[in-house]
């Protein structure tokens, strides 16, 4: 139902009103009542009704000067009917100044006073449907956006864009936050964006988690960290895990991709802890430099895991976890250096193309989560489980991108076989040695790279002489042959009979009938 409030100094008035319409036929019902234009100023602040129905001549703050404050400091004021016993065109002027959206002289007649109720109900429902539709629509484009820049479109004018859209500061500080509560994501979406109001706004990722971007300026930490464990309380279960991530904080959109980068890795390692709770950023990392990545020679490990170096990677885990339990950590510490090796292992995956969210939830479905394991002997099975499935994924990572980048190859010769083409040249241009990719050219196709390059161009010259009136240089020239003379030679080689013969024979090589 939408909201009216009734403002008039005489109570007969207002018992009329309330009695003598019949609101509830246009939509309407009467939220309060108000005798001064003060206290109707208070009411539509904190109400926020759709409709107000106000006399003019009150003590203290008069009808019209409450309407023109209202349009002053309300974002989204209320609709307005002026109710008066004085026809006087003064006032009329001021009202049609205040946009009111009707001016009903008293005596109020019940007839005309249904019409305008009628009118402006439409008038409210239409302006609330337009509203939904704009909101709608920005956001999808503010959502695609978003997503842009989190997946590192470095266009300079998306990011100001972006920020004009939200309103905001080009070089504003934000946050983001990343929200993983599936299957509860979409009760929570609408929860979120009616708390944030402007200070954020919340956009899906691939993975259809919520993230959010927070304007510093806008929200405090403290705000936030309120707000966060609000919906951690409100939504986890001992059944479903609510986990948010907070990125650091840094400076304009342009920067949302490393935010967002942040508060995915916090998620990829908290998700196999299976624990709710809200996770800001720390800047430490375990192969940073910090005392467990010194002394246990983490970043060898990590170097060791990403080459897929299965023997001396086994050998470097049980040795790091050797020292560990020579130094006497508890289990909560040993757990905690293990979920830092789980994120910085995530950090790799995500670099090299792979996807961190799957390989943590095969790691639960192959032995459950990190933080139910209550044992030194279950921890170091669960951290050599790891190091070994995270070193075979990186062998398949390598051979993907590898036959991946060999396509590209391939591809790019099929487009430019009439250019200059050097394997070495090739090799260089695809971060890729040369004996190698000539291997690797030769295994695909089937014949190595020379060979396969002049078939291109030869099969080309062939459509040419058949469809053309080129002279034999030309087509030498038209299909990367400097050399007439070596394009003949190939050509013969490759089909038996001269460039000029098999032109003259309608291109078979044989005469005509």
């Amino acid at each position: 139902m939408l909201q009216v409030l009734l403002v008039d100094d005489e109570p007969w008035v207002l018992e009329g009103l309330r009695s003598m319409v019949n609101w509830q036929r246009h939509g309407f019902e009467v939220c309060a009542e108000a005798m001064d234009g003060s206290s109707a100023m208070m009411m539509i602040t904190k109400l926020r009704p759709d409709l107000v129905l106000t006399d003019i001549r009150m003590p203290a703050v008069s009808g019209l000067e409450m309407i023109e404050q209202a349009r002053r400091t309300i974002a989204k004021p209320p609709q307005f009917i002026i109710l008066s016993g004085y026809d006087d065109f003064e006032y009329a002027k001021i009202a049609m100044r205040n946009r009111v959206a009707d001016y009903l002289l008293k005596p109020i007649d019940e007839e005309e006073i249904e019409l305008v109720l009628a009118r402006i109900s439409q008038r409210i429902t239409e302006d609330r449907i337009t509203a939904q539709l704009w909101s709608h629509q920005q956001s999808l484009v503010i959502n695609h956006m978003l997503n842009r820049l989190v997946q590192g479109e470095s266009d300079e004018g998306l990011g100001k864009e972006a920020a004009a859209l939200l309103k905001w500061q080009e070089d504003t500080e934000v946050r983001c936050v990343l929200v993983e509560a599936s299957p509860h994501l979409h009760s929570l979406l609408p929860a979120i964006q009616r708390s944030l109001s402007s200070a954020g706004r919340t956009f899906q990722d691939s993975r259809n988690r919520i993230g959010i971007v927070v304007s510093a300026a806008d929200m405090a930490k403290s705000q936030l960290e309120e707000l966060l464990e609000q919906i951690c309380q409100e939504y986890s279960t001992p059944e479903q895990q609510v986990v948010l991530a907070v990125s650091e904080r840094a400076h304009g959109l342009r920067s949302i991709r490393k935010l967002y980068r942040q508060a995915l890795d916090i998620c990829t390692a908290k998700q196999s802890e299976g624990k709710s709770g809200v996770y800001w950023h720390c800047a430490r990392s375990v192969s940073d430099g910090t005392e467990g990545g010194a002394k246990y020679g983490v970043k060898q490990l990590l170097t060791q895991i990403a080459a897929g170096q299965s023997d001396g990677m086994k050998a470097a885990a049980e040795e790091i976890f050797a020292a560990l339990a020579r130094s006497r950590s508890g289990i909560p510490a040993v757990t905690a250096f293990i979920a830092n090796l789980e994120l910085e292992l995530c950090r790799y995956i995500v670099r090299s193309g792979g996807d961190a969210d799957l390989f943590m939830q095969q790691m639960r479905e192959g032995g459950g989560a990190l933080a139910e394991l209550e044992d030194y002997a279950a921890l170091k099975a669960y951290m050599l489980r790891l190091c070994a499935e995270a070193a075979d994924l990186f062998v398949r990572l390598q051979h993907e991108h590898e036959q991946n980048t060999i396509r590209q190859v391939i591809q790019y010769v099929d487009e430019q076989f009439r250019s200059k083409l050097k394997l070495r040249g090739l090799a260089d241009r695809f971060h890729m040695n040369p004996a190698y990719l000539g291997q690797a050219f030769k295994k695909q196709t089937g014949m190595p790279f020379n060979d396969y390059i002049n078939t291109k161009r030869v099969e080309e010259a062939k459509l040419l002489l058949k469809r053309s009136q080129l002279k034999i240089s030309d087509v030498a020239r038209q299909v990367g042959y400097s050399n007439t003379d070596y394009f003949i030679s190939k050509f013969k080689q490759a089909t038996g009979v001269l460039p000029s013969v098999y032109k003259q024979h309608d291109g078979t090589g044989k005469p005509a009938d």
